[in-house]
């Protein structure tokens, strides 16, 4: 971060007031999402949990106990690949993870995540925390098509889903050429990308050991298997009669869908609300049940880990050896 010839002292003002307008924006727009839904009144959503007694002692302890080990394994992941580059503690992943997670809250697709987490590191490292951050997400998003896939099939077999087959061949279609463009890319080694080289990138691709991407994989499905777990026990809590592999069908459909239309990441409540709302209905889960589950989905594992990286986010140095303010 660069402010010029600028006084010392005028620098660190504007580098707290980027701190501030960044926590600031955040709470601002996650105000704004939960008194601003034009889908899902706040005091509807706060009369239904009470009347589903989803604020008892056993209750908050089960989702508050999930929703800890969703972010336990996330942070244990950025540790684990970090560790190709360096060596951090869990304490360090976990400032990194939350602090990043506030900055990048109303960025479109969480993008912001990756310059923020490339901060906490030299310079001369922030290419490779920014390809480590994207394989992270690249192996969260695997696990997020590989169910999905089983779970579409599934729920497409059980129930004959009406699907407009001309429009998803339309997009599909899309998605091979934008394929076909990226493979043509990686055979052409001179072709740059922020000045890394396509080999470059190939070759930082292949040098990372596989114990930290089996590592990874690992630790991004059993993410993957806690917060929906945790979205099951919601309906549980909220009187919905369903099997544990019932639930597991519609709910896997309903993160592929919804992960693969582009959102700025705020909204990606919203999304996932009409996502889920038209899925669950098939099985006759009522809409206000569903809405209320994702905004109770959305609230402990964005808004609440968002809340303690906000704090983070404040006390954030640049490394002392690469202070350019």
């Amino acid at each position: 971060m660069n402010f010029g010839g600028l006084p010392y002292k005028t620098k660190q003002f504007f580098f707290v007031l980027i701190k501030l307008s960044i926590v600031v924006g955040a709470f601002y727009f996650i105000y704004h999402k939960l008194t601003h839904n034009d889908d899902l009144d706040f005091h509807d959503f706060i009369h239904f949990l009470n009347k589903n007694d989803v604020f008892s002692f056993k209750n908050i302890s089960i989702l508050l106990f999930l929703s800890i080990f969703n972010w336990f394994f996330e942070i244990l992941k950025w540790k684990n690949l970090v560790s190709f580059l360096t060596t951090i503690s869990f304490k360090t992943a976990l400032e990194q993870s939350l602090g990043a997670l506030t900055a990048s809250l109303f960025t479109p697709n969480r993008i912001g995540e990756y310059g923020a987490k490339a901060m906490y590191f030299k310079t001369d490292l922030r290419k490779k925390v920014m390809l480590l951050n994207l394989i992270g997400n690249m192996m969260q998003m695997t696990i997020t098509v590989i169910f999905g896939c089983i779970g579409l099939y599934v729920m497409h077999s059980t129930y004959n889903l009406d699907i407009n087959y001309f429009k998803m061949s339309r997009v599909l279609f899309i998605v091979v050429v934008i394929i076909g463009f990226a493979f043509l890319g990686f055979r052409q080694n001179t072709f740059k990308i922020k000045g890394l080289s396509i080999e470059k990138l190939k070759s930082f691709f292949r040098d990372l050991p596989f114990k930290i991407q089996l590592t990874a994989f690992g630790l991004s499905m059993l993410r993957y298997l806690m917060f929906s777990f945790q979205f099951y026990m919601l309906l549980i809590i909220f009187g919905v009669d369903i099997l544990y592999l019932q639930a597991m069908m519609v709910i896997t459909s309903m993160y592929i869908l919804s992960s693969i239309i582009p959102s700025i990441f705020i909204f990606d409540v919203i999304i996932k609300g009409s996502v889920a709302v038209y899925l669950f209905s098939i099985i006759d889960v009522n809409e206000l049940t569903i809405l209320s589950i994702i905004m109770v989905m959305w609230l402990l594992n964005f808004v609440l880990p968002s809340i303690f990286g906000s704090y983070y986010v404040l006390n954030f140095n640049l490394p002392k050896t690469d202070n350019t303010l």
